[in-house]
């Protein structure tokens, strides 16, 4: 990195020919698989895509035409060529282009001239054709191709190299079809023979954006799923081999979130995790472990809030600091095989801002729409809050259903104190169809965007206000932007008699028109 440039990784190898990955954003819940050394290009057998064709050459300079049937609206990917580790078999990835769809932009201020200037970059939107792969197998020693079936990656949203198995019996991608309502991981046989290793389906969607996760082990034969089929994220374990599911690894009325750590050699896992602490706020993070065979969980953080952590080098200690948006952080030092506490590091104080008239966030939670589902969310009052007046209300509202909005930890909320320190009372909440619940609190926003989790966002406003009197349920405002101007729209179109006024920052009033992934 040069020139003072900005970079955001999300993995790294750490090394030129190191097989280990790292992912940087510590927090995404992906893939880890391992990195694969490249071909060099003087390797040999060389396998290179030149025109409409794949061709393989020798050691001796011998080239041969493998097959010849790619042509300019079907061409081969010469970046998407994989050689089995035995130098055996190829697989060479053809494909259909996208469409073109471009979105003009015109940029004010160009460095190079005075006037400004108008760009074009390429902009799917939702039911655009994307593009589509198809996976084609070769046999180098024959310089044929082996015939395959792609019965079932038909209609890919997209494919997803994992690369050969060690022994090179056996190459495997990730199938997601378009529509988000199947998953696969497909191995493909020398021979020829196509297989399911994993399955996933659900009849709305699979979270692919948000929970998509595999880990590969080092010997290749199992692999670490995330899957939603029992209502809850929750991990499983698969034997490659057979193509089949082991066991159930976590499971329980909470979710996985993400997963910190796989250690094969003690065969467990340390992974954050949701709602596993009863009694509390669900979207409260905890740190927990577990075995592969899904015995030995162990909750490794205590304190009623979220928890933050950071592991030491050797991963024997780790720092635990947790706090609510009504409590300060406390910060305390654990072990990280039992999560036993040490020592206390910190506990902050909020003395001097209670001295200043700082008036807590309060935290409140009431049942939604269906009278059993618990809605969370937050109120906050002016700094010159008065018990004798009433306050009209004003709702933050950011719907959409790829995570949740309400803060959870201590910190200045300034943008919301903002609008509270203008004479509203500040509510911020997250309705059914937002993330990071069962996936049925999920699935409210399946073809259904326009929901936003309004009739809970009602009905906790009406019941918050009901034993508040400072809070004017008449005089009720709720504001947004992006997909969140898009639910302002629709709250005053189908809740006007409820929300009074609205105001939408750039929203998205027509998804037809947006982005293609968010959308579909």
């Amino acid at each position: 990195m040069e020139n003072g440039e900005t970079y955001r990784l999300l993995y790294a190898a750490l090394k030129e020919h190191d097989s280990d990955v790292v992912a940087i954003d510590d927090d995404l819940l992906h893939d880890r698989n391992d990195a694969r050394k490249p071909k060099n290009e003087t390797d040999y057998p060389r396998v290179f895509v030149r025109d409409t064709s794949v061709w393989v050459s020798d050691e001796q300079g011998k080239e041969e035409k493998m097959v010849s049937d790619g042509s300019g609206t079907s061409p081969f990917d010469k970046d998407r060529i994989y050689i089995s580790p035995d130098e055996q078999y190829a697989v060479v990835w053809q494909y259909i282009p996208e469409q073109e769809h471009l979105m003009y932009l015109v940029e004010s201020s160009p460095v190079d001239q005075l006037q400004p200037k108008m760009k074009a970059i390429q902009y799917l939107k939702p039911g655009d054709r994307v593009r589509i792969y198809r996976p084609r197998l070769f046999n180098l020693t024959e310089r044929k191709e082996v015939s395959t079936d792609d019965t079932l990656f038909q209609n890919p949203w997209d494919l997803v190299d994992i690369g050969w198995n060690r022994s090179g019996s056996e190459y495997r991608f990730r199938f997601n079809e378009r529509g988000h309502q199947c998953l696969r991981v497909i191995g493909v046989g020398v021979d020829g023979h196509v297989r399911a290793l994993v399955e996933e389906s659900s009849s709305t969607f699979i979270d692919y954006s948000s929970k998509l996760y595999s880990h590969l082990t080092e010997d290749e034969d199992e692999m670490i799923w995330a899957s939603e089929r029992d209502g809850w994220n929750h991990l499983y374990l698969y034997d490659l081999v057979k193509g089949c599911l082991k066991s159930q690894i976590t499971k329980g009325k909470w979710l996985v979130k993400s997963v910190e750590r796989v250690d094969e050699k003690s065969r467990q896992i340390w992974f954050k995790c949701y709602g596993i602490v009863e009694g509390q706020d669900p979207y409260y993070a905890q740190l927990a472990r577990i075995n592969f065979d899904g015995s030995g969980l162990t909750v490794l953080t205590d304190g009623d809030g979220t928890h933050s952590w950071k592991w030491s080098p050797d991963n024997r200690y780790l720092i635990d600091s947790w706090s609510r948006v009504d409590c300060p952080p406390r910060t305390v030092l654990r072990t990280g095989d039992t999560g036993t506490k040490i020592m206390v590091l910190e506990e902050s104080q909020l003395d001097r801002l209670i001295d200043k008239n700082w008036n807590a966030v309060e935290r409140f939670s009431t049942t939604g729409r269906d009278e059993a589902t618990m809605i969370y969310g937050i109120i906050i009052r002016p700094a010159s809050f008065d018990t004798g007046k009433k306050y009209p209300i004003l709702e933050e509202l950011y719907a959409g259903p790829h995570s949740y909005y309400t803060p959870k930890g201590f910190s200045g909320l300034s943008g919301l104190r903002r609008w509270a320190d203008l004479g509203y009372i500040v509510v911020r909440l997250d309705g059914m169809g937002t993330n990071w619940r069962s996936k049925a609190f999920h699935d409210v926003c399946y073809k259904n965007l326009q929901d936003a989790g309004l009739p809970d966002r009602i009905k906790w406003i009406k019941e918050a206000a009901a034993t508040r009197p400072w809070m004017d349920i008449d005089r009720i405002g709720v504001h947004g932007r992006s997909a969140g101007g898009q639910s302002v729209g629709a709250a005053l179109i189908h809740h006007g008699d409820f929300y009074k006024t609205g105001a939408a920052d750039c929203g998205c009033h027509d998804n037809r028109k947006d982005k293609i992934w968010w959308n579909e």
